[in-house]
């Protein structure tokens, strides 16, 4: 299926010269004097080489059909990543390059979208927000209002966060996986 440069994200497959590719990041730029261009860097899925297109953003890519469906992760060992099929419970191994920045992320039982390949797996997608725990940060200053500025902080899963002032150890936070940015104090 052909589609149009500018509209790749991360997790398509592009299919070049007969090799598949899954996008890892996607930029347009927008320059006040030229024509406008799509940045891509991919990784081949046959043997996980990284490579860099630029395309005009009104060139056509093929985008290849890829299965996407709902997986829930099961555990993590020397093999990869294991993720259950909830309806047919078929188990996919994913390896560590293409579960990437989403490692932390993973608990067990959790429910994702896993992008696969005559059933291997090539991209994952995690839940939008996902709540953690603040195990340490700088200690709650009183009268310190929830202005702009963010002190960092680390949560149980390992990964650091910028938060607002008030928020102190033990609180419970939502954190979006896109970005790892804090989005609210959890309501639990």
């Amino acid at each position: 299926m052909k589609v149009i440069a500018s509209s790749l994200r991360k997790g398509n497959v592009v299919d070049m010269n007969g090799q598949l590719y899954v996008v890892l990041k996607a930029e347009n730029f927008h320059p006040g004097k030229g024509t406008p261009t799509t940045s891509v860097d991919m990784r081949r899925i046959s043997d996980g080489v990284k490579t860099s297109e630029r395309w005009k953003t009104t060139e056509q890519v093929e985008k290849a059909d890829v299965d996407e469906r709902e997986y829930d992760f099961l555990y993590e060992d020397g093999e990869g990543y294991h993720f259950m099929n909830p309806e047919s419970f078929e188990q996919v191994t994913a390896t560590a390059d293409v579960v990437g920045d989403a490692a932390p992320f993973l608990e067990p039982g959790m429910r994702v979208y896993l992008q696969t390949f005559e059933s291997i797996p090539i991209s994952i997608e995690l839940p939008a927000r996902i709540t953690v725990e603040v195990t340490e940060t700088e200690p709650v200053v009183k009268g310190q209002t929830a202005s702009s500025s963010y002190k960092p902080a680390m949560t149980n899963i390992g990964v650091r966060v910028m938060v607002p002032p008030h928020i102190g150890v033990e609180t419970r936070i939502v954190i979006n996986t896109a970005d790892n940015s804090y989005y609210e104090r959890a309501k639990d």
